[in-house]
């Protein structure tokens, strides 16, 4: 046994022999010398790697500041250049200044016995007259209110498309005043034609009911009068022509001698007028008193340089002989005279240009500058006109006190006519003393209909107006319900008196995306895509046109489309009927913006606009993205007037003074401000593009309408489409 085993052992030591210590530093020298081999290897890969690198760095280093070099070389010449190509601004407002005195000439030569609202004699007896005239039915007052509120919308214009360097303090104190006292005319009239229609309330009784009932409807108001004439305490459901509009009311109102009135203006004449902004007109006044004094210093020099040269002239020709001395100096003065009047003209007339285009600028900025803080700090329940609008004009519900009724009497119509005219019945009362059950006086029920042209994106909320106070507010209102396919609103007032619907105006804020197109010759069109809607907007010369909205994917026809109108009035219109995609000086504190610098952001409407008859510009991802003092946008030349199906978009990126081609597109998936290769820095978005465009699209920019730049620019600036977008 003992041989066999060990046999057995000395083999398994054979297999299991170990590395001697030699051969173990052997192995650990050869690794290091491997592993220094290998950090070598990476260590010369790396200087090489960055020595290439920086060599790069280096190249683009000094090409770029050769590109900065040669862009600051041609800066002042573009510069220049782009100053002429603005001029179309301020020859737009000389456009619109003779327009204004046009119409009022065209106003005054019609001679349709109208006045000018502009006028304080003419409409103060226009007001004076209509005063005095009595008697008038209802019929006759909507009639006149026609034109009544043709005057009244007249002087909101004139406020609002007058520049506030051209407007005097006592012309707005005069225009406002003139305003208020025709609105407060018009219901005055409206309450007398209601006084002297139920006074003949049991004449006109319905044969069914034994109660008076009258609806009348027009463009601008819609009326609805119920009299309660058999006072039966089950008649509690007030319903108007077989609709569901009216109200239902309690047990002591259908036992009362009362009338309803529901007038449905479809404008708004309870809320405030809002203020002509101050700030506005101080800062174009300043610009205005800078300019004026260079003008009266251009003026001076020219009048010194004028004797001097007439004091050489004399000096000179006392060396000449008498008659041709006094001959030359009569022609020579007479040259030199006219020639120096034509340089004073001329010089006048090129300043005064720069006096108007140092003015229309100061006013676009301040377009589009925020205000820094809100204007006032609102109470419980009342509605911040901030960020809420009305909507669809103004319900005025009344509960009036029956006034005495007509009798006849040997053939003659006898009627009480009290003193104190109309009078409203006070529910609830002041004192309930005599109630014993706490729910006397429980709230009215209205059921509305909402205005046909006003589009609602939600459900809207009801305000009722606080006479007190001034402004709307919420309280007092319960149980509100739409029907969205009805378009009615249903709730309870716990006392009636004027309301309105309200809604966001930002609701269709911040946009989704924007884009404008070129179209036919002179004409533009602006698309703006919402959460809610996609509103397209066409532009030509001084007019502006809806040319479609499209809602949850479906076209929504409106009162509004095919209708041309000054960019002001559009923008007005569009606010009434819900469509508010323009954003006010305090919107940001309602809204998350894009934040962009005011300043860079007006350059870059007034350049866009300047390009957008021949090129189509719109909304990029990256603008997002970019410093608040950079703004994107992506650009393709545009010439047909048939949609491009694979538009090859490029992106420009504008700091105010210098613009560049980027190296990424829309679908790059990091940001990079890396320079487009084989293009060059410039300091205008005009020059940027005339490096790659067709001579046949610059020509049609340079050849574009001054009117229709300057309505595409205020278009752009009353979007805001960069830093709402």
């Amino acid at each position: 046994m003992l041989p066999l085993f060990f046999a057995i052992t000395n083999k398994s030591g054979k297999k299991k022999r170990k590395i001697t210590k030699a051969e173990r530093l052997k192995q650990l020298q050869e690794e290091e010398e491997r592993r220094q081999k290998e950090e070598e290897e990476a260590r010369v890969k790396y200087e090489k790697e960055e020595m290439e690198r920086l060599e790069i760095q280096r190249i683009e280093k000094e090409k770029w500041h050769q590109l900065e070099a040669k862009d600051l070389e041609r800066r002042h010449e573009e510069l220049e250049e782009l100053c002429l190509l603005e001029g179309c601004f301020p020859e737009a407002e000389k456009l619109k200044r003779d327009t204004r005195l046009l119409s009022q000439w065209k106003h005054y030569i019609q001679c349709d016995g109208s006045p000018d609202p502009s006028i304080s004699p003419e409409i103060n007896t226009f007001i004076s007259l209509w005063k005095e005239e009595t008697n008038e039915t209802l019929e006759e007052v909507i009639a006149k209110s026609k034109l009544v509120l043709k005057l009244i919308e007249k002087l909101k214009l004139i406020l609002l498309e007058t520049p506030p360097y051209d407007l005097e303090d006592k012309n707005i104190k005069q225009y406002q005043g003139s305003i208020l006292e025709l609105q407060e005319l018009l219901h005055l009239k409206f309450n007398i034609a209601t006084e002297i229609l139920l006074r003949q309330a049991s004449t006109l009784a319905d044969l069914d009911s034994g109660n008076m009932e009258k609806v009348i409807q027009d463009e601008n108001v819609t009326l609805y009068v119920w009299a309660n004439l058999k006072k039966n305490p089950r008649y509690k459901s007030v319903r108007f022509s077989e609709t569901q509009i009216g109200f239902e009311i309690p047990r002591i109102l259908a036992t009362s001698d009362i009338a309803l009135r529901l007038l449905h203006t479809h404008y708004d004449h309870v809320t405030p007028l809002r203020p002509v902004p101050t700030s506005l007109r101080e800062y174009t006044a300043t610009v205005n008193h800078l300019v004026k004094d260079e003008v009266k210093y251009e003026e001076t020099a020219i009048d010194k340089e004028l004797q001097e040269e007439g004091k050489q002239q004399e000096n000179e020709s006392n060396s000449v002989h008498e008659e041709q001395t006094k001959f030359e100096e009569q022609s020579g003065s007479e040259v030199q005279t006219s020639f120096v009047q034509e340089e004073s003209e001329a010089t006048k007339c090129e300043l005064e240009m720069k006096l108007l285009s140092e003015t229309v600028l100061s006013a676009q900025f301040l377009l589009i500058k925020n205000a820094n803080e809100k204007p006032y700090i609102f109470e419980d329940n009342e509605v911040d006109l901030c960020q809420f609008t009305t909507l669809g004009g103004v319900y005025h519900l009344d509960i009036l006190e029956l006034p005495p009724q007509c009798k006849p009497m040997k053939g003659w119509m006898i009627v009480e006519i009290l003193k104190e005219g109309l009078q409203k019945y006070i529910y609830p009362p002041g004192t309930t003393e005599d109630v014993e059950t706490e729910n006397a006086f429980p709230p009215i029920e209205v059921t509305l209909e909402v205005q046909e042209n006003v589009i609602l994106f939600e459900d809207p909320m009801v305000a009722r107006w606080d006479a007190e106070g001034k402004h709307w507010q919420t309280d007092g209102i319960s149980n509100v319900s739409y029907k969205p396919e009805d378009r009615l609103v249903t709730f309870s007032l716990e006392t009636l008196g004027p309301v309105t619907l309200i809604q966001d105006a930002h609701i269709n804020m911040p946009f989704q995306s924007w884009e404008l197109t070129p179209l036919d010759v002179d004409q533009v069109l602006l698309t703006v895509t919402t959460v809610f809607t996609t509103i397209q907007i066409q532009i030509k010369e001084n007019l502006c046109l809806l040319a479609s909205i499209t809602l949850s994917n479906k076209k929504h026809f409106s009162i509004l489309e095919g209708k041309w109108m000054t960019p002001i009035s559009f923008i007005c219109a569009l606010k009434e009927a819900g469509l508010n995609i323009f954003p006010s000086e305090h919107s940001h504190f309602y809204v998350v913006i894009n934040y962009k610098d005011p300043l860079i952001e007006m350059k870059a409407y007034r350049q866009l606009a300047l390009l957008s008859s021949a090129f189509a510009f719109g909304w990029s991802k990256w603008n997002i993205v970019c410093s608040s003092n950079k703004v994107i946008v992506k650009l393709k030349e545009h010439l047909s007037e048939k949609p491009i199906q694979k538009p090859n978009w490029t992106l420009l990126m504008f700091s105010g003074d210098r613009a560049q081609r980027l190296k990424i597109n829309e679908n790059s998936e990091t940001f990079s401000e890396a320079l487009k290769e084989e293009t060059e820095f410039h300091s205008t978005l005009y020059h940027m593009v005339k490096d790659f465009a067709s001579q046949k699209a610059m020509e049609k920019v340079r050849s574009s309408s001054c009117q229709l730049i300057d309505s595409v620019c205020y278009m752009l600036l009353s979007t805001r489409v960069l830093s709402y977008s």
